[in-house]
């Protein structure tokens, strides 16, 4: 139920954007979902579930476009340089926070090119091991790590991802040294 009435919220707010551009209903043409990570992450099962639903509703298609890369700058940066008329919309995630303080430069200025639609999830980090990794708690897992320094290896959606600086606190605090595998996206390192 929680999710049907933020699906309503994203419609009620997608409209109402689009209300002062025109005269004419909105949407009167295809819209486009840029998600910027590869297909089967987080953020692109959202936008899929989303694009349908507002399909359905408001009788436009919704279509999903992945452009992932440069840790969702290229992306991001499609839909900043795209005409303000919410015909090209951003499916934004954690991400885009950390990429605030990582990147120095980005070819847009987030709150300035960007505006917020609407909320459309939560998650939470969660952390899983291979079935053969002899460790069935969290503090078997980290004992195993401390045994095998320099032998484990951690997958994350990208560099200067929240999954990456995740991994990174992780090693900090519980003392162990893994290595570091960066994937272009959720979908790809769930798979890894």
């Amino acid at each position: 139920m929680r999710l049907m009435a933020k699906f309503g919220f994203v419609i009620l707010a997608v409209a109402a954007l689009a209300a002062p551009a025109s005269a004419q209903p909105y949407p009167n043409k295809p819209v486009r979902i840029v998600v910027p990570f590869g297909p089967g992450g987080p953020a692109d099962v959202y936008a899929r579930v989303i694009a349908q639903e507002l399909s359905d509703v408001l009788k436009q298609q919704f279509v999903v476009d992945n452009k992932p890369g440069a840790g969702a700058v290229i992306g991001t940066d499609i839909v900043a340089k795209a005409a303000p008329d919410g015909y090209t919309l951003l499916m934004m995630s954690n991400t885009h926070t950390t990429n605030e303080t990582l990147l120095a430069t980005k070819p847009y200025v987030l709150m300035r090119d960007l505006a917020p639609v609407a909320p459309v999830n939560s998650s939470d980090l969660v952390i899983v091991v291979n079935p053969s990794v002899p460790a069935k708690t969290l503090q078997e897992f980290v004992a195993y790590a401390k045994a095998n320094p320099g032998k484990l290896n951690y997958a994350s959606s990208g560099p200067g991802t929240p999954y990456h600086m995740a991994g990174e606190l992780f090693k900090a605090m519980s003392g162990t040294d893994m290595q570091h595998i960066p994937h272009k996206g959720s979908g790809e390192a769930r798979a890894a």
